[in-house]
Protein backbone atom coordinates (compact mmCIF):
# COMPACT_ATOMS: atom_id res chain seq x y z
CA UNK A 1 0.00 0.00 0.00
CA UNK A 2 1.33 3.32 -1.13
CA UNK A 3 1.41 6.20 1.61
CA UNK A 4 -0.66 9.26 0.21
CA UNK A 5 2.13 12.35 -0.72
CA UNK A 6 -0.51 14.92 1.75
CA UNK A 7 -1.66 14.03 4.87
CA UNK A 8 -5.42 14.08 5.74
CA UNK A 9 -5.13 16.32 8.53
CA UNK A 10 -2.63 19.94 7.68
CA UNK A 11 1.22 19.49 8.99
CA UNK A 12 2.16 21.00 12.15
CA UNK A 13 5.42 22.98 12.31
CA UNK A 14 7.47 21.90 15.19
CA UNK A 15 7.81 24.06 18.65
CA UNK A 16 10.83 24.81 20.19
CA UNK A 17 10.24 25.85 23.73
CA UNK A 18 14.06 26.74 24.01
CA UNK A 19 14.04 28.36 20.26
CA UNK A 20 16.90 31.27 19.92
CA UNK A 21 18.43 30.22 23.39
CA UNK A 22 20.97 27.47 22.20
CA UNK A 23 23.20 29.94 20.12
CA UNK A 24 24.36 33.51 20.40
CA UNK A 25 23.42 35.59 17.23
CA UNK A 26 25.63 37.48 15.11
CA UNK A 27 24.38 40.29 12.73
CA UNK A 28 24.88 37.81 10.04
CA UNK A 29 21.76 35.92 11.50
CA UNK A 30 19.84 38.96 11.69
CA UNK A 31 20.79 39.86 8.15
CA UNK A 32 19.79 35.72 7.52
CA UNK A 33 16.45 36.37 8.86
CA UNK A 34 15.78 39.58 7.63
CA UNK A 35 16.25 39.33 4.02
CA UNK A 36 14.17 35.21 4.12
CA UNK A 37 11.57 37.21 5.87
CA UNK A 38 11.73 39.80 2.97
CA UNK A 39 12.05 37.15 0.67
CA UNK A 40 8.70 35.27 1.84
CA UNK A 41 6.99 38.20 1.74
CA UNK A 42 7.77 38.69 -1.82
CA UNK A 43 6.72 35.43 -2.63
CA UNK A 44 3.69 35.80 -0.95
CA UNK A 45 2.59 39.38 -2.30
CA UNK A 46 3.43 37.42 -5.91
CA UNK A 47 1.04 34.93 -4.96
CA UNK A 48 -1.67 37.04 -3.86
CA UNK A 49 -1.03 39.33 -6.91
CA UNK A 50 -0.82 36.34 -9.12
CA UNK A 51 -4.24 35.07 -7.68
CA UNK A 52 -6.36 38.43 -7.77
CA UNK A 53 -5.43 38.57 -11.15
CA UNK A 54 -7.46 35.37 -11.45
CA UNK A 55 -10.16 36.59 -9.33
CA UNK A 56 -9.25 34.76 -6.12
CA UNK A 57 -7.94 35.68 -2.43
CA UNK A 58 -5.38 34.20 -1.25
CA UNK A 59 -7.76 32.28 0.98
CA UNK A 60 -10.08 30.84 -2.25
CA UNK A 61 -6.42 30.36 -4.09
CA UNK A 62 -5.13 27.98 -0.95
CA UNK A 63 -8.10 26.17 -0.47
CA UNK A 64 -8.42 24.82 -4.45
CA UNK A 65 -4.68 24.18 -3.97
CA UNK A 66 -5.04 22.25 -0.73
CA UNK A 67 -7.95 20.54 -2.31
CA UNK A 68 -5.92 19.47 -5.56
CA UNK A 69 -3.04 17.93 -3.63
CA UNK A 70 -4.96 15.99 -1.00
CA UNK A 71 -6.09 12.20 -1.80
CA UNK A 72 -8.48 11.65 -4.03
CA UNK A 73 -8.93 15.02 -4.79
CA UNK A 74 -11.27 15.75 -2.53
CA UNK A 75 -11.57 17.09 0.99
CA UNK A 76 -13.97 17.61 4.04
CA UNK A 77 -14.94 21.20 5.23
CA UNK A 78 -12.77 20.80 8.27
CA UNK A 79 -9.86 19.24 6.67
CA UNK A 80 -9.83 22.24 4.80
CA UNK A 81 -9.62 24.21 7.84
CA UNK A 82 -7.28 22.33 9.20
CA UNK A 83 -4.90 23.14 6.18
CA UNK A 84 -6.02 26.81 6.07
CA UNK A 85 -5.62 27.80 9.86
CA UNK A 86 -9.23 28.34 9.84
CA UNK A 87 -12.18 27.43 12.52
CA UNK A 88 -14.56 24.74 10.39
CA UNK A 89 -17.30 27.35 10.74
CA UNK A 90 -14.71 29.70 8.63
CA UNK A 91 -13.78 27.35 6.33
CA UNK A 92 -17.70 26.41 5.75
CA UNK A 93 -18.37 30.06 4.68
CA UNK A 94 -15.10 29.90 2.47
CA UNK A 95 -16.49 27.26 0.79
CA UNK A 96 -20.13 28.08 0.13
CA UNK A 97 -18.12 31.08 -1.99
CA UNK A 98 -16.05 28.93 -3.56
CA UNK A 99 -19.22 27.07 -4.71
CA UNK A 100 -21.23 30.34 -5.42
CA UNK A 101 -18.12 31.12 -7.78
CA UNK A 102 -18.67 27.31 -9.71
CA UNK A 103 -14.99 26.56 -8.40
CA UNK A 104 -15.83 23.48 -6.00
CA UNK A 105 -18.37 20.99 -5.45
CA UNK A 106 -19.98 19.35 -2.62
CA UNK A 107 -20.65 15.59 -2.27
CA UNK A 108 -22.18 13.51 0.50
CA UNK A 109 -19.56 11.02 1.51
CA UNK A 110 -21.29 7.10 0.30
CA UNK A 111 -20.87 5.30 3.63
CA UNK A 112 -21.32 8.46 6.16
CA UNK A 113 -23.90 10.95 5.01
CA UNK A 114 -23.12 13.79 7.41
CA UNK A 115 -19.34 13.56 6.33
CA UNK A 116 -19.20 15.80 2.91
CA UNK A 117 -16.60 15.96 0.34
CA UNK A 118 -15.07 19.46 -1.43
CA UNK A 119 -13.69 18.43 -4.48
CA UNK A 120 -12.90 20.85 -7.42
CA UNK A 121 -14.92 21.75 -10.58
CA UNK A 122 -13.53 22.14 -14.46
CA UNK A 123 -13.38 25.98 -13.79
CA UNK A 124 -10.70 25.63 -10.28
CA UNK A 125 -9.13 22.98 -12.46
CA UNK A 126 -8.16 25.14 -15.05
CA UNK A 127 -7.61 28.32 -13.05
CA UNK A 128 -5.37 26.37 -10.64
CA UNK A 129 -3.59 24.97 -13.50
CA UNK A 130 -2.68 28.77 -14.55
CA UNK A 131 -1.47 29.79 -11.40
CA UNK A 132 0.83 26.60 -10.59
CA UNK A 133 2.72 27.33 -13.38
CA UNK A 134 2.88 30.91 -12.75
CA UNK A 135 4.05 30.27 -9.36
CA UNK A 136 6.45 27.74 -10.35
CA UNK A 137 8.32 29.42 -12.26
CA UNK A 138 8.20 32.54 -9.48
CA UNK A 139 9.82 29.51 -7.10
CA UNK A 140 12.51 28.47 -10.07
CA UNK A 141 13.62 31.99 -9.93
CA UNK A 142 13.85 32.69 -6.89
CA UNK A 143 14.48 28.96 -5.70
CA UNK A 144 18.82 29.49 -5.56
CA UNK A 145 18.69 32.31 -3.28
CA UNK A 146 15.96 30.56 -1.14
CA UNK A 147 18.19 27.48 -0.86
CA UNK A 148 21.37 29.90 0.18
CA UNK A 149 19.37 32.00 2.56
CA UNK A 150 18.25 28.38 3.90
CA UNK A 151 21.68 27.52 3.92
CA UNK A 152 23.02 29.87 6.65
CA UNK A 153 20.19 28.41 9.14
CA UNK A 154 22.15 25.24 8.60
CA UNK A 155 25.34 26.26 9.60
CA UNK A 156 26.95 25.87 13.19
CA UNK A 157 27.34 29.83 13.53
CA UNK A 158 31.21 29.05 12.61
CA UNK A 159 31.10 31.81 9.79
Amino acid sequence: MSRSPLPRLAPQLPRRSDAGTSRHLREADFVALARLRFALRQFTAFSESAAAERGLTPQQHQALLAIKAAPGETMTVGEIADWLLLRPHSAGELINRLERMDMVQRQSDAVDRRKVHVGLTQAAQDKLDALSAAHFEELRAIGPMLRDLLGHFDSNGSE
